[in-house]
């Protein structure tokens, strides 16, 4: 594992962005499911608190379109220079693109509300390319220079997109690419923080999309993790044995321990309703 790749493996251990849970009590997820480990690209930003101060900002700053990149990208660019973890990212993230892809190949940068942008605004400034800003409802802004304009026609351009995770690249193929090739741009490349390796590089790479990533979920990134004692070997067990075969963990572990979902049943409501998704959708029975 290269050293750039160790120091991002330790920042996301260390700020949070990749939480293990205790051996004996998985994390529950909005699916329903089970598992043990939550994954925070976002908190790369200095910590969880910064993270979604930073949020915060963003959710009001985008209700006007025409201010949201430059109000984004002023905070985004002061944290670069102030947070020592958010810049090491930042500058990993920058070298890597630098060697991977041709940047005079590239005309734009383009980022997806939300988290995308915490990654995306900082590379177009220090690239010096435009910025796509897409929102949620598939609007988008071009954000150069300090000025706005709406996006009309790309006329071709190539274009990187940032983000922060990708997981089965479903905002991907329902949000991002349709925005960039509606507007008659071409959707060159991906290239993001974290593939958690669940389908979505493989989607892109179908859709004629080269996807690059800085870490990959895999056995090493937690392997790195355990021997640097970020987790203990009963946590990395727990994660292989997931990795292995998710949906067998998760039965497995029901079997084993049937008051976890029980308890969970009695917990909080929004623990409740994950828990009584679980068994609607026949993971478990009880």
């Amino acid at each position: 594992m290269a050293n750039n790749t160790k120091n991002l493996v330790k920042a996301l251990f260390q700020t949070k962005a990749i939480r293990v849970c205790p051996s004996d009590s998985p994390f529950w997820y909005t699916s329903g499911k089970i598992g043990p480990y939550y994954i925070n690209t976002h908190f790369l930003y200095g910590s969880e608190d910064k993270a979604n101060a930073l949020l915060k900002i963003i959710d009001a700053a985008a209700a006007n379109k025409d201010q949201c990149s430059e109000i984004v990208a002023a905070q985004v660019m002061e944290n670069y220079s102030q947070d020592p973890v958010y810049k090491s990212c930042m500058d990993t993230l920058l070298e890597t693109i630098q060697k991977t892809i041709p940047v005079d190949s590239i005309d734009y940068i383009s980022g997806g509300e939300r988290r995308d942008w915490f990654f995306s605004l900082v590379a177009s400034k220090l690239l010096n390319k435009p910025h796509i800003t897409i929102f949620k409802d598939l609007d988008a802004r071009i954000f150069y220079g300090g000025k706005t304009e709406k996006v009309a026609s790309l006329k071709g351009a190539r274009v990187l997109h940032i983000a922060d995770l990708i997981t089965s690249a479903s905002s991907y193929e329902r949000a991002w690419v349709p925005v960039i090739q509606k507007a008659m741009g071409n959707f060159k490349a991906s290239f993001v923080i974290i593939d958690r390796m669940q389908g979505g590089h493989e989607l892109l790479e179908s859709m004629g999309v080269a996807s690059h990533a800085l870490v990959r979920i895999d056995r090493s990134v937690f392997r790195e993790a355990c021997d640097k004692q970020y987790i203990n070997s009963a946590q990395y067990d727990m994660i292989i044995q997931y990795m292995n075969d998710p949906d067998g963990f998760m039965k497995g572990f029901f079997t084993e321990r049937p008051e976890f979902i029980e308890n969970a049943l009695k917990g909080d409501e929004k623990t409740a309703k994950r828990a009584r998704l679980c068994i609607e959708s026949g993971f478990c029975e009880i």
